[in-house]
């Protein structure tokens, strides 16, 4: 047993049985919730990955992963919507207006500081500037939101997108994230690494508190639904007739045995099954395109001498600049690949959902899920990455249906009607949080450094 488990067999392993689980939803529960979970864990597994490479490569403790994340889904509105023209024709010009107003603050301000000496003239120039640039742009700006608020707010009250294909929001997501992750890093990476949590922590808040709050750029709280999507409607399926000839070819022999009017009742249930199931696999093999994509370019570049070059500046920072590495520049590199690769999966997330919701992104309660998925996979590790990404999103799936039988179980001999029973049968929901800490736990004490450590990297990957 224990050769088995021994780190040149444990990805295997660990993916083997997270295969057989997948497989045991699918048949216990059913295959379009089993494939529902799967393209799920495969979102997770690309986030995972860009955290991994913030925390694996170089120690960098990010708590903003929602707001990166959030970022991404932005993206997907900002590409699949169509525009708003009259929200356009009534607040675009003084949208446009405020933003360069915006670029030339930023200019001036660099500027300033560039050619005036640290001293309080500067400070005091650069205080008057944020002053009056804040009144300018808002003499524009608070107009330009009114008026396009003010169009249909019920179904519209923003400017809309691009409309354009929703699958073209990946590569955008993933530029905004590390766009947004330059501006963070450039502030941030110099502060120790508690600090820097706290401060991606607070950044997350901001800009999810932007996209909660302002209406023009994405509906805030009133949510954009009915988002494109890059693979065919279920509906639209189940009216195609190569689609029912193919399921009806597929079910030939069951459908045979039955009578006419239960045959055309049959097929019309299968060919709804099929349509989820085809629908979900279309999604999964998009999906695995960018994990696999991800997964080959992030080991190349662990395996390269910049891999090995973050690793030595994340074991000991003090050597690496001693031998003349700027490391603050590094972990900006690092700091943007890891965002941006969390905004790629950001935007897929919506993609799926076909719903952007500023309110789900809360921060301490999925930053924390990413974190597990990161430690107990194994960080520093790619594949330990992505199998934390699958196992961890699987068990917060299945941890409330699961709790609720285990509930049922233990109280099988007690009165159906019985005040305790059904208190622990609707407290058994709650367990979700319990069985999470008590798998990192697990985790921690017998494999300290993840179910695929990092040693198993650099042996067998």
């Amino acid at each position: 047993m224990k050769a088995l488990l021994n780190q040149q067999n444990r990805a295997p392993l660990a993916f083997a049985a997270m295969g057989l689980l997948l497989v045991g939803v699918g048949m216990g529960q059913s295959w379009p919730f089993a494939l529902a979970i799967l393209n799920l864990c495969l979102i997770s597994a690309v986030m995972s990955l860009g955290v991994n490479i913030q925390w694996g490569y170089a120690g960098l403790l990010n708590l903003g992963v929602m707001g990166f994340t959030a970022l991404g889904g932005l993206a997907a509105v900002l590409v699949s919507e169509a525009p708003v023209l009259e929200a356009w024709s009534v607040g675009g010009q003084g949208m446009a207006v405020s933003f360069i107003l915006v670029i030339i603050t930023i200019v001036l301000s660099i500027l300033v500081y560039r050619n005036m000496v640290a001293s309080w003239q500067r400070r005091l120039a650069l205080a008057g500037l944020y002053i009056g640039a804040y009144f300018v742009i808002n003499y524009f700006y608070r107009p330009a939101v009114y008026a396009i608020e003010s169009v249909n707010p019920a179904t519209s009250g923003f400017l809309g997108g691009m409309g354009m294909p929703v699958i073209f929001s990946w590569f955008l997501g993933g530029v905004m994230a590390a766009g947004v992750a330059w501006v963070v890093g450039k502030i941030t990476l110099g502060l120790r690494s508690d600090y820097l949590a706290i401060a991606t922590l607070g950044i997350s808040e901001i800009i999810i508190a932007v996209l909660k709050n302002e209406d023009w750029l994405a509906r805030g709280v009133k949510n954009v639904a009915g988002l494109d999507r890059p693979v065919p409607f279920e509906l639209d399926l189940q009216a195609t007739p190569w689609f029912v000839d193919m399921v009806q070819s597929l079910f030939s022999a069951h459908l045979a045995e039955l009578a006419d009017a239960q045959r055309v009742d049959t097929l019309h249930q299968l060919v709804i099954q099929s349509s989820s199931i085809f629908v979900k696999l279309c999604y999964t093999g998009l999906f695995s395109v960018v994990l696999v994509s991800v997964l080959l370019l992030s080991m190349k570049a662990l395996n390269s001498p910049w891999g090995r070059m973050m690793r030595a500046i994340r074991d000991n920072e003090e050597a690496a600049n001693a031998m003349g590495k700027n490391v603050v520049r590094q972990h900006l590199q690092v700091f943007v690949l890891g965002s941006a690769v969390v905004g790629i999966a950001g935007a897929m997330l919506v993609t799926i959902d076909g719903q952007f919701t500023p309110t789900a992104y809360q921060p301490l309660r999925f930053t924390f899920l990413v974190w597990l998925m990161v430690i107990i996979g194994g960080s520093g590790n790619n594949l330990g990455a992505v199998f934390g990404g699958f196992f961890i999103w699987f068990m917060w799936i299945e941890a409330e249906p699961l709790s609720i039988a285990f509930m049922d179980l233990i109280t099988t001999g007690m009165d159906q009607a019985s005040d305790l029973r059904q208190h622990l049968l609707k407290s058994a929901p709650h367990m979700r949080l319990f069985i999470m800490g008590l798998v990192l736990l697990l985790t921690m004490r017998f494999m300290p450094k993840g179910i695929i450590p990092e040693e198993t990297r650099l042996h067998s990957v």
